[in-house]
C-alpha cells in the first residue's frame, strides 16, 4: 500500500469541511525572456528604517517583473533585482525586528539609482501600499517619477470581494497561501501571485481591475474650510484628510471620475456647505497618483 502524497492528504483534509490548509507560496521559475505578444510590469517593495520618505532611508529594494497578456493574464515572471543598502544611521531596533535585517547585514552595501533606472525602464510600477513606496523610491531614484504607477492594495476592490482587509498578509492568507513576511521580495511575489488570482465575488481576474483603475483618469476635489461638524460625514463618505504641507490643500479630498465630479459637488454644496461654492480640482493619473505631485487644474 503507497502512502498519500501531500496533495491527496490536503484534498482529503479539506473535503471533511472542517479544515483549511495553508500552502507555502512557491514562486514559479524565472522566465529568461519576456513571451510573445506580453508586457512587462514591476511588483516593487521597500524596507525603511522609518515611515518619513524625507528623513528615513531604503535598506533594502526588490523589484520583481511579471509579465501579462493582452486580456490581463499574468503569464509568467523574470528575475528579480533585489538588493540591500546601508543608511547613514544605524538600522532601529524596532525595523530589524520586524525585518530581520540588521546593521552587520547592510555593511558596505549600497544600490546604484541608475541600475534602477535601467533595469525598471518605462514600465509600469506596482506596489502594495504605493504611497508609502513611492515616495522612497522617487525621492532615491528621480527617474521614477517618470514612471506610471498603480497600488495593489487600494486599487483592487478587496473589500466589495470580501475581503475584511486589504493588508497583504491577510490577504495571502484568506486566498490559501503563507509566505515569509517583511522581506521585500518574498513581499513582491505575494502581490504578484494575488494578481494573478480570480476575484470570488465578480469573477475577474485581480490585475484586470488594478489595471482598468490606473489606465483611468480621475478627479481629485478638495472640500476646503468645511465645517469641523461634517468630518465624520466626508470621512464615511471616502474623503481623506491631507495634513502634510505637499503644496496641496489643507482639506478633507476625494478622487472620483470624471463622470461623477458633478455629482460630488452637488453632494457637498447641499449637504455639507450648505450654499453655493465653488471647489479646486486636480487631475489624477497613473503618473501622479500616489505621489505628492497632484497639480491643481480648476476652481468651479
Amino acid at each position: 500500500m503507497t502512502s498519500p502524497t501531500p496533495d491527496e492528504m490536503v484534498a482529503a483534509l479539506e473535503a471533511q469541511g472542517d479544515f483549511r490548509v495553508l500552502r507555502r507560496l512557491r514562486p514559479s521559475e524565472p522566465l529568461q525572456e519576456a513571451p510573445a505578444g506580453t508586457r512587462r510590469a514591476l511588483l516593487v517593495d521597500v524596507e525603511t528604517t522609518g515611515l518619513d520618505p524625507d528623513k528615513d532611508e531604503i535598506i533594502e529594494l526588490a523589484m520583481v517583473p511579471f509579465f501579462y497578456s493582452a486580456d490581463d493574464a499574468i503569464v509568467g515572471i523574470g528575475d528579480a533585482f533585489s538588493a540591500l543598502r546601508q543608511p547613514a544611521l544605524p538600522i532601529p531596533a524596532e525595523v530589524t525586528k520586524l525585518t530581520g535585517i540588521d546593521d552587520s547585514m547592510v555593511v558596505g552595501k549600497s544600490i546604484d539609482p541608475a541600475d534602477v533606472a535601467a533595469f525598471a525602464s518605462n514600465n509600469l510600477v506596482i506596489a502594495h501600499n504605493a504611497p508609502f513606496d513611492r515616495r522612497f523610491l522617487e525621492r532615491f531614484c528621480s527617474a521614477l517619477t517618470q514612471n506610471p504607477w498603480a497600488c495593489s492594495m487600494s486599487e483592487v476592490p478587496w473589500a466589495a470581494e470580501g475581503f475584511e482587509s486589504s493588508k497583504l498578509a491577510y490577504l495571502a492568507l484568506s486566498s490559501g497561501f503563507y509566505y515569509d513576511r517583511h522581506r521585500a521580495v518574498n513581499d513582491c511575489h505575494a502581490a504578484i501571485e494575488l494578481l494573478s488570482r480570480t476575484l470570488p465575488v465578480t469573477g475577474g481576474r485581480a490585475l484586470a481591475a488594478l489595471l482598468a483603475s490606473a489606465r483611468g483618469t480621475t478627479l481629485r476635489c478638495w472640500a476646503e474650510n468645511s465645517p469641523f461638524e461634517s468630518k465624520d460625514v466626508l470621512k464615511q463618505r471616502g474623503y481623506r484628510w491631507n495634513g502634510d504641507d505637499n503644496g496641496q490643500p489643507r482639506a478633507w479630498w476625494i478622487d472620483v471620475s470624471e463622470a461623477d465630479i458633478e455629482a460630488e459637488k452637488a453632494f457637498l454644496r447641499a449637504e455639507i456647505y450648505k450654499r453655493d461654492v465653488t471647489f479646486r480640482t486636480a487631475a489624477v493619473t497613473a503618473f501622479n497618483r500616489h505621489s505628492g505631485r497632484i497639480t491643481l487644474i480648476g476652481q468651479g
